[in-house]
């Protein structure tokens, strides 16, 4: 089978920066080269127009076409343009995209089939965030979601809301994002690394300076950004430092504006909310390689997702396969993910006494680490691997085109 992916992102040097999306389309279009699958990313709004390879996957960069007014439409034509080609000279069977501005609202090829991966409207964050959207992207994702052939979404939780905040009443065949459990695995870790944390920090002189290789770490990673609860996480960690003054919490990820108070950094509304003590304990570390977040993980005691908007976050995954104890939020899509008190901890983000105490309960029992880690990597394993996720979107596929 040929599957085509169409998406804003990839994470390539050569097509630039890439979110969750990216991530959950190379991992999957890998573990669909394994089950014999061509697989052919198109990413548009790129540089330039390009073909090239990445480990056995077909990029094809495509440029968005500008003109004032029509922009929007023209590139959507192109793409259908692409598409109908591709499928005419049976390079393709189908075509995927995510539900993200609904890039495929007037997008209808001849023949080819259009599957919509729930991975997150930009309506459904907005209504988790309990903000406006805006009415234009509103309009493109509901009408792709009714005109698509296939609907898929990563949670169930994602699938209902989605159907709520659209009125809607679609049915989605549920599949998960995915890992490779051989990337994510602790005989691949270099836990000897002698990189202490403040080489690459961006903190201007306010943590310790310790070295994180110890049993008192709190890390975080992922984008720092309010609907990741990294407002509530200082509320979180203060209450820790106040009973435990040796915990140490690290930060990995890329600063991004706040969309609501329109402040330019997350981290620095961040560090106005630490207690001086709790600040002194603080590292930031900003994005660092895709590598060293794995040593980062391996060597943290305590894995924290305060999160408020999510559709199915695979670092949570990542965490989980590396076999770190969690305390993660409890809304919607968590226990999609994590069993509360089986592979780790489900708490709100606004309840900062809860949050801490479970966060604090974790440190100071290594045996119940080691339960929760055992039973994480079990439950990543059993149902968030990228053969287990791409046996069933193919047979997903299979269904489609049959």
């Amino acid at each position: 089978m040929k599957i085509a992916f169409l998406t804003p992102e990839y994470p390539h040097p050569k097509t630039g920066g890439s979110g969750g999306i990216g991530t959950s389309i190379k991992n999957l279009a890998m573990g669909l080269l394994a089950e014999g699958c061509s697989v052919r990313v198109l990413v548009y709004a790129q540089k330039e127009e390009g073909v090239f390879y990445d480990n056995g996957i077909c990029i094809q960069q495509i440029r968005n076409i500008k003109f004032k007014g029509l922009s929007w439409y023209l590139t959507r034509k192109k793409l259908e343009n692409n598409i109908n080609t591709l499928y005419d000279n049976k390079e393709i069977d189908l075509v995927e995209a995510p539900d993200w501005t609904g890039i495929t609202s007037f997008i209808s090829p001849k023949k080819c089939p259009v599957v919509i991966r729930l991975n997150g409207s930009d309506t459904y964050f907005c209504h988790l965030d309990q903000r406006p959207v805006k009415w234009v992207n509103r309009f493109h994702e509901k009408r792709a979601l009714k005109n698509a052939d296939g609907l898929l979404s990563v949670s169930q939780f994602t699938a209902d809301t989605t159907n709520e905040v659209f009125h809607l009443d679609k049915k989605f065949s549920i599949i998960p994002n995915c890992i490779d459990m051989d990337v994510f695995n602790n005989n691949n870790i270099n836990c000897n690394s002698n990189n202490n944390v403040n080489e690459n920090c961006h903190n201007n002189g306010t943590v310790n300076g310790n070295n994180i290789n110890n049993k008192n770490t709190i890390l975080y990673f992922g984008s720092l950004i309010r609907k990741k609860g990294l407002l509530e996480l200082p509320f979180i960690f203060n209450v820790v430092v106040a009973k435990k003054p040796e915990a140490k919490l690290i930060l990995i990820g890329k600063d991004v504006p706040d969309i609501i108070s329109g402040h330019s950094s997350t981290w620095q509304m961040m560090q106005g909310l630490f207690s001086p003590a709790a600040l002194l304990n603080v590292t930031y570390l900003g994005a660092v390689p895709y590598d060293e977040i794995k040593n980062q993980i391996s060597r943290a005691t305590v894995c924290v997702f305060p999160t408020f908007a999510e559709a199915l976050p695979v670092s949570w995954i990542e965490a989980m396969a590396l076999e770190k104890s969690i305390v993660a939020s409890n809304i919607g899509w968590a226990p999609e993910v994590i069993d509360d008190g089986v592979n780790g901890f489900l708490v709100h983000p606004k309840d900062h006494l809860h949050y801490a105490a479970k966060i604090i309960h974790l440190m100071e029992d290594s045996d119940l680490q080691k339960e929760f880690g055992s039973a994480a990597k079990k439950k990543v394993s059993e149902k968030f691997s990228i053969q287990k996720v791409a046996l069933q979107s193919l047979i997903f596929y299979q269904s489609l085109i049959q």
